[in-house]
C-alpha cells in the first residue's frame, strides 16, 4: 500500500508498505479521509514525546471496513466507520479510575507507536470503530475525532446554559468549540482571531463578536469561561487576564512541551479562578458522532482543503499557512 512515513523528525517520504492484516480484535480500514491537525505537526517535527519513529501519521480518519479478525463482532466488512485513535493499557491507576486519556502508557494511532491513517489502509482495534450514518458525506467522518476532543474539553468546564464565553483562535478547533458552545445555549460568545479573513465565517457559524484582540471587545468584567484554542503563549497569558471572578480558564490548545506562561497567582486566588486542561478524548467519541450526524457542526464549512497522499507535503504547507481550516488527505482524493 501507499503510505506517508515520517522516518525520523523532519524527514517524511511517501512510500510503499505491506498491507496490514487484522490481528486479534482488529479491523482493517480502507481510508477515505484523514485530517491534519497541530499534533501531526508536532509529530513531524519531533516535538511530541510519545512518538516512536518511523511512523505513519494520521489520527483523524474514517473509512470502510475491508477485513476483520475472527473474534470481531461489533463491525463487519462493508461498514463505514470513524475511528477513535486512543490506545490505553486499561490496567494502570489512571485507567482503573476511568481516566483513559491519562493512561500511564498512553498511545494513539498515528501519534504514538501505532501506524496511522495517512495511508491507503490502517489496522485498528475494532472497539475503536464507530459506524457512521449512510447518508453522511463520507469525508465528513474524519471530523468526528477533533469534534470529540472539543466535546471532552467542554466536559472539563462543566458547561452551563446562558454563560458568557471567550474563545481564542478561530481555526478548526476554535470553531468546533464555538459551534458546540452556541448549541449549548451561551448568552454571549466572543472570539479572538488575529487573521481578519476568518472573522466573517466565525460570525456566521457561532460568534456574536470577533476581534483581533480582547481589548477591542471592551468587557472589563471578563467572561465566565475563557478558552485558549491556540496553544500560543501570548494568547494564554492574555486569556488568563480576561476570566471573570469565579470563572474558568480552559487550556485546550497544544503548546510546545517546553513553553512557559506567566500569570497573576493573586488574581487566581482572589477571584477563585479555575484553570483546567483538556487532553484528547475521553468518553466523548460517540457523543461527538451523534452531534455531527444531527447537524450541529457545519462540516462543509470546516473542510476547506483536500489532497491526495502524494501531495502530503503540500497539505502540510497549506495547514501551516493558515489559509483554510481543516485540511484532509486521502488515497482517492483529488486536490481541492
Amino acid at each position: 500500500m501507499k503510505a506517508v512515513v515520517i522516518e525520523e523528525p523532519n524527514k517524511m517520504v511517501v512510500s510503499r508498505l505491506e498491507d496490514p492484516t487484522p490481528g486479534a480484535g482488529e479491523a482493517v480500514i480502507k481510508v477515505e479521509a484523514c485530517g491534519i491537525c497541530g499534533t501531526d505537526i508536532h509529530v513531524l517535527y519531533g516535538e511530541f514525546a510519545p512518538t516512536r519513529y518511523p511512523i505513519v501519521p494520521g489520527h483523524e480518519f474514517c473509512g470502510e471496513v475491508v477485513a476483520v479478525a475472527s473474534d470481531v463482532r461489533n463491525v463487519k466488512v462493508g461498514d463505514f466507520v470513524a475511528v477513535d485513535p486512543s490506545l490505553f493499557c486499561g490496567k494502570c491507576r489512571q485507567c482503573r479510575a476511568g481516566r483513559f486519556n491519562l493512561c500511564e502508557y498512553w498511545n494513539a494511532i498515528g501519534v504514538g507507536s501505532a501506524n496511522g491513517a495517512s495511508a491507503e489502509y490502517v489496522a485498528v482495534p475494532s472497539a475503536n470503530a464507530f459506524q457512521l450514518p449512510p447518508d453522511l458525506p463520507r469525508h465528513w467522518g474524519a471530523l468526528v475525532e477533533p469534534l470529540s476532543c472539543a466535546v471532552h474539553g467542554l466536559d472539563q468546564v462543566d458547561l452551563e446554559v446562558a454563560g458568557d464565553y471567550l474563545i481564542y483562535g478561530a481555526g478548526t478547533m476554535g470553531l468546533l468549540l464555538a459551534q458546540l458552545v452556541k448549541h449549548s445555549g451561551a448568552t454571549q460568545l466572543d472570539m479572538i482571531e488575529r487573521n481578519p479573513k476568518r472573522h466573517s465565517l466565525a460570525k456566521r457559524l457561532a460568534a456574536d463578536r470577533v476581534a483581533v484582540s480582547a481589548a477591542e471587545l471592551d468587557r472589563p468584567q471578563g467572561w465566565d469561561v475563557v478558552i485558549d484554542a491556540t496553544g500560543v503563549v501570548p494568547a494564554i497569558e492574555d486569556g488568563l487576564k480576561r476570566v471573570a471572578r469565579g470563572g474558568t480558564f480552559l487550556m485546550f490548545g497544544v503548546a510546545n512541551a517546553d513553553a512557559t506562561a506567566t500569570f497573576s497567582p493573586f488574581k487566581v486566588y482572589n477571584d477563585e479562578i479555575k484553570i483546567i486542561g483538556s487532553m484528547a478524548v475521553l468518553h466523548s467519541f460517540e457523543r461527538a458522532l451523534s452531534l455531527l450526524a444531527k447537524g450541529v457542526i457545519d462540516c462543509e464549512a470546516m473542510i476547506t482543503n483536500r489532497f491526495p497522499l502524494d501531495q502530503y507535503q503540500s497539505a502540510i504547507d497549506t495547514f501551516l499557512a493558515g489559509s483554510g481550516l481543516k485540511v484532509q488527505v486521502g488515497p482517492g482524493m483529488a486536490q481541492a
